[in-house]
């Protein structure tokens, strides 16, 4: 029995429920032992785990998502009849085509900027690009991703769910759950929005889905307060904060004793548990001014158009160094590279943002022995059309776009797939965004077939039914 007479020494309870409530995404139940083993624990009845289910090529992820749907054609797919048939309407031998906003009559629009064979491989890519264009020997390009959707939230969230629908768990989720981290004070899965906010779809594009809460992306940010209500309030020190926890602690375990299934409380009281931990964790994790100064120099912290995203792909390195498993770092607010008025404009401005840090990415993660286990991934949603909008811009499109790959477990140099002679229809060993995800969780060492969560009657799976679901063997090393 507890008596009020506790009480009166203990943290106030809105302070408390505030700490804990920013983060009550935090995976505490996926975290390693300090052994290496997984601790499997408030997974929920539902869970259906035991993994990895084979000796994986990478052990963590840099997803980097280029919200709005960057433009293949202007960037990563040369198409030189796109060139030649500039101005004129698309020829009636490629069929009706599905577009958002009726555009399938309009004059066709040639890349924005030239397309060039890089390195020894010949990888081609984008003027636009010229620091990316340094590593396109580490790229291994896909030209013929396809999904489902011409809209952006469907899109989003196909992209990170594997369904058009709202409410399923996202990759890394699937990910958090499966292998957990590899550092028992920082979550599985970290997410690094754009500053500007916008995302199409919103947060249920990192969220859980029907995966217990814990497994949900962890928003951070650069700067003092990577999470918001992480640090105690003023006045309380860590003994007392300590007390505090243990005190509730001891009262949730004497109810979830008395009373089964009750997996949001134990999730709660484990993103206590790894709040409190990450308190003196997450301000070391997001100082990025003990770097050097050749450090900051190349990932563009130098200057003002690429330090933002510099400073975000620098944070992401820090994580994965430090065990993070799944790390999503946006590019792009409220449209981001959805060029619908002008590509040209657009996208020489999103990509002097981005090239240089992404390039840094990959120099830093390969000098820092990161490269062979790490799996870098960057795209959008969807591509764009070849045909013109509003004269120099492109509509959506699903049906055909790129997204690469770099660092473990891929060939690099190379590119896989192909679009149709203007890039409009992946035609050519065509990826659904099923089978993309079906390869990255084998990758992970992740069976795509035996990792499931028995919800409302069904083992559901990130990559839905497992009928006509196939790992991109041509691409694995």
């Amino acid at each position: 029995m507890f008596h009020n007479s506790a009480w009166p020494s203990l943290m106030p309870r809105r302070d408390l429920l505030r700490m804990g409530g920013g983060c009550l995404g935090l995976a505490l139940s996926n975290l390693l032992c300090d052994d290496g083993q997984r601790v499997v624990q408030a997974a929920g009845a539902g869970a259906r785990t035991s993994m990895p289910h084979q000796t994986p090529k990478v052990k963590r992820v840099i997803w980097l998502f280029m919200h709005g749907g960057p433009s293949h054609v202007d960037l990563f797919d040369p198409k030189p009849d796109l060139e030649r048939l500039a101005g004129q309407p698309l020829p009636e031998s490629f069929g009706m085509v599905a577009t958002r906003r009726n555009v399938a009559t309009n004059p066709l629009l040639p890349a924005v900027k030239p397309l060039r064979p890089r390195g020894e491989s010949g990888v081609a890519v984008s003027d636009l690009l010229p620091a990316l264009a340094h590593h396109a020997d580490e790229l291994c390009v896909i030209r013929s991703m396809h999904g489902d959707s011409v809209n952006h939230p469907q899109s989003v969230y196909q992209m990170n769910t594997g369904s058009i629908l709202m409410g399923r768990p996202s990759v890394g989720s699937w990910v958090a759950y499966g292998l957990g981290s590899e550092n028992r004070n920082l979550p599985a899965f970290v997410v690094l929005p754009d500053p500007g906010g916008g995302l199409k779809g919103g947060p249920p594009a990192w969220g859980s889905g029907y995966l217990p809460a814990s497994f949900q992306g962890v928003p951070m940010r650069p700067g003092a307060k990577p999470i918001l209500h992480l640090a105690p309030p003023e006045g309380v020190d860590v003994t007392r904060q300590r007390r505090v926890l243990d005190f509730i602690k001891t009262l949730n375990q004497e109810y979830t004793a008395a009373h089964d299934q009750h997996d949001e409380l134990t999730a709660r009281m484990q993103s206590y548990e790894l709040a409190f931990r990450m308190q003196s964790t997450a301000p070391e994790l997001v100082a990025i001014d003990e770097e050097t100064a050749e450090t900051h120099r190349l990932y563009g912290l130098d200057r003002p158009e690429t330090a933002e995203f510099g400073r975000r792909c620098l944070l992401a390195r820090r994580m994965v160094e430090r065990g993070v498993r799944f790390v999503q770092l946006y590019s792009g607010d409220t449209n981001g590279w959805d060029a619908h008025g002008n590509v040209l404009q657009n996208h020489t401005e999103l990509c002097t943002a981005t090239d240089q840090p992404v390039a840094g990415l990959l120099t830093d993660l390969r000098r820092r022995g990161l490269w062979d286990d790490t799996l870098i991934i960057w795209g959008g949603e969807f591509g764009r059309m070849p045909m013109s909008e509003q004269g120099k811009g492109r509509d959506h499109n699903p049906w055909g776009y790129t997204v690469w790959l770099a660092g473990g477990g891929v060939k690099p140099g190379m590119t896989y797939g192909a679009t149709d002679p203007v890039g409009l229809r992946a035609v050519e060993n065509p990826v659904h965004i099923r089978n993309f995800h079906a390869t990255l969780l084998h990758l992970l060492g992740l069976d795509p077939e035996a990792l499931s969560y028995f919800h409302n009657g069904l083992d559901e799976r990130l990559i839905g039914p497992t009928d006509d679901v196939d790992i991109v063997q041509d691409i694995l090393a």
